[in-house]
């Protein structure tokens, strides 16, 4: 009896190899985005105080605070955290600023939460300075 041994050719192998790497050439994109768009979700949660801040002022007052003082808020550069190194208000406007431990593609970048009036209450409209990709931007953001 001839004993036939049976293993992985060197074809074999390099398929496997080549769909293993066209995988990982199409996730990491993925995977970026989508540590990203947390990132920008983060400093959003963050300036959920800004924003209480600047609908309160906005209901008892029926104008905008011009500013972080006005709002009732600390200085723009103490409202920060791990990717967001300011939270600004500015009239009717929220702004982000992203920084500190943000990745490259957004540090130094601003998101924007303008509030606007609805019948009595108040809304908000979210907005990129243009350079964040929208597939980066969380869905309150589109």
């Amino acid at each position: 009896m001839k004993r036939v041994e049976q293993g992985v050719t060197l074809i074999e192998l390099m398929i496997v190899v080549a769909i293993i790497g066209i995988a990982t050439v199409l996730a990491i994109p993925m995977y970026t985005d989508n540590g990203i768009r947390a990132q920008i979700s983060s400093g959003i949660t963050l300036a959920g105080g800004a924003k209480a801040a600047v609908a309160d002022f906005y209901q008892g007052s029926s104008v905008f605070p011009v500013d972080n003082a006005q709002a009732g808020l600390a200085a723009p550069g103490s409202i920060s955290g791990k990717y967001v190194a300011s939270v600004a208000v500015n009239g009717s406007v929220v702004s982000i600023h992203y920084g500190n431990d943000a990745h490259a593609q957004i540090s130094g970048q601003t998101i924007t939460l303008t509030a606007i009036d609805i019948v009595g209450s108040v809304g908000w409209v979210c907005a990129s300075d243009g350079t964040i990709r929208l597939n980066q931007l969380p869905p309150v953001c589109r």
